[in-house]
């Protein structure tokens, strides 16, 4: 599984979320393929977003992130993502599941 978090400036939140949800939400559900989940912190760190998705293995998310990359909708968004000029810091994280963990 990949973790994601998301440090967005707190004034452009809700227009990074609105972002995100229009241009790029359905493109990566559809090439990126099973989202764990994606949520908003309300307490500690105010401003951060984080979202997990699961893959077979780190071929599958190399390829699924690869094809992504190419899809002009994708394009798009990180056009934008970057004009909009909202996410300070960006942190990715794998995480591996141990024997008794209920997501393997």
């Amino acid at each position: 599984m990949k973790k994601r978090t998301y440090t967005i400036n707190p004034l452009k939140m809700a227009d990074w979320l609105a972002l995100y949800k229009s241009d790029a939400y359905a493109v990566q559900t559809e090439h990126l393929g099973k989202l764990i989940g994606f949520f908003f912190t309300e307490i500690g760190v105010v401003n951060q977003v984080v979202h997990i998705w699961a893959y077979e293995s780190l071929d599958d998310r190399l390829a699924r992130r690869t094809r992504m990359a190419q899809d002009e909708r994708w394009l798009t968004f990180s056009r934008k993502n970057r004009e909009l000029a909202a996410v300070e810091r960006l942190e990715s994280v794998l995480l591996r599941p141990t024997d008794f963990s209920p997501l393997q």
